[in-house]
């Protein structure tokens, strides 16, 4: 089954000779960072090789949320937040953005207990957060039949649709001047005296003083061929989409579970925690770096070895830039969902709130998370290569916080102040001897 349904984009159709920069990926978080620098009145290309918010910008839950976020993200979360609220006036054209709030409930003293000690990361920001639990927590949930010790509320985190946002954002930077051009491959970055001179297409070469590689799961790729070791790796997570139902209005976290309102009426399901790692190359490659993760994780994660390793193994790892890329043989990455994590997260659903036997399932699909092993972005100029910056690795939080990003990483393209201290999404950090370290927020 296909992915989420996608407004048309009309691509431009003309490939300019020079742009100041190029930004390689038309995801939200290039699409974001593209609308920034237009509309600084920076000249822009955003190349993508298939559709815009084709992969993992259309297929996530659709959370825009403060709740449960690694501390390091929150003060580039709120100028997210302060993004979305305005983005339909500044965009001209639906986001689908509401504060719905957000509940991340406990079943367990302990879990409540992690609840409120992550909730003291919001104490000295101006963000609205609380503990609910009770006749309170049974208001916002009617119906449920779940035995909750009580939850963390953030009344001011929201929902947006997946499927509008990135492209509705690639028009603004096209209407603020950005040239936009789909189902076209950047193979190779252009170099002299060892700096970035332009990218070189499928299409032809465009010359600029600048690249942003926002590739999301195929940035690990990209950046090798350029000589940049980037530790990144990919993880599924599957998804169901249901019929019109009138179930909670805020959206719901489990440990089984969760869940948010469509604007459709329907619902957006996926199990709580629980995701799909392909054994691939780099799962040996890149074992050592991620091993805290896996430990801190495993629960959660369920490995096999599947079509991938096949695929990615027969992937070239450097290639010449007259030559075809595996970004050209997959235009649009559609891995098939987890049967079983479909049936698990449905039974869920129905057996927490009894409404969902009314409803039908309509739509599932998967979509392949780009992860750092402190599962925390990548924003960042690459020291190696003056000129080459890289937004990736955003672990499964990049829908939300991907406006936030995009301001961050032009502001260093530009050489602005950045909007927050980069220093936490640095990429040398998994190089020059910095404790890599994971959070208790997911």
């Amino acid at each position: 089954m296909p992915g989420p349904t996608l407004p048309p984009f009309e691509s431009d159709h003309r490939l300019p000779e020079r742009v100041d920069v190029v930004v390689i990926g038309g995801g939200i978080i290039g699409a974001s960072t593209a609308l920034e620098l237009a509309e600084s009145g920076v000249s822009v290309l955003l190349c993508e090789k298939g559709q815009i918010g084709g992969e993992q910008s259309s297929r996530n839950w659709g959370w825009v949320r403060m709740a449960q976020r690694d501390r390091r993200e929150i003060p580039l979360m709120l100028e997210a937040i302060r993004q979305w609220e305005s983005f339909e006036t500044r965009l001209k054209d639906k986001t689908g953005y509401t504060k719905s709030g957000i509940l991340f409930t406990s079943s367990t003293a302990k879990s409540m207990a992690e609840n409120e000690n992550w909730a003291k990361h919001l104490d000295s920001y101006d963000f609205e957060h609380r503990l609910v639990s009770g006749r309170e927590l049974d208001d916002m949930l009617p119906g449920h039949r779940m035995k909750l010790k009580g939850a963390l509320y953030t009344p001011t985190d929201g929902r947006a649709e997946p499927q509008w946002a990135a492209p509705a954002i690639a028009e603004g930077a096209r209407a603020a001047g950005a040239t936009v051009i789909t189902s076209c491959a950047v193979r190779s970055l252009d170099l002299e005296a060892g700096k970035v001179a332009g990218v070189i297409t499928e299409k032809g070469r465009v010359k600029c003083g600048a690249v942003v590689l926002a590739g999301g799961a195929w940035s690990r790729l990209f950046a090798g061929n350029a000589g940049i070791g980037l530790p990144q790796l990919k993880v599924l997570n599957t998804v169901l989409r249901t019929t019109v139902v009138d179930g909670p209005t805020t959206s719901l976290w489990t440990d089984s579970v969760s869940m948010r309102k469509r604007v459709d009426g329907g619902y957006t399901i996926a199990t709580g925690t629980q995701n799909v790692v392909d054994l691939v190359p780099d799962s040996f490659r890149l074992a050592w770096a991620f091993l805290p993760a896996f430990r801190a994780e495993w629960r959660s994660l369920r490995f096999r070895l599947s079509d991938r390793w096949r695929t990615e193994s027969a992937q070239l790892r450097r290639w010449r830039p007259d030559q075809q890329t595996a970004f050209e043989e997959c235009r649009v990455l559609d891995p098939a969902p987890s049967q079983r994590l479909l049936r698990k997260a449905w039974a869920d659903a129905q057996r927490l709130f009894p409404v969902f036997e009314k409803a039908d399932i309509v739509q599932s699909w998967a979509g392949m998370i780009d992860v750092t092993p402190d599962a925390v972005p990548v924003i960042s100029q690459v020291d190696a290569i003056p000129g080459f910056h890289i937004a990736t690795g955003f672990s499964g939080h990049g829908f939300g916080i991907g406006p936030g990003a995009g301001r961050l990483m032009a502001d260093l393209v530009t050489g602005r102040t950045p909007v927050v201290d980069p220093g936490d999404f640095r990429l040398s950090r998994f190089s020059d001897g910095s404790k890599i370290t994971l959070d208790s927020g997911y």
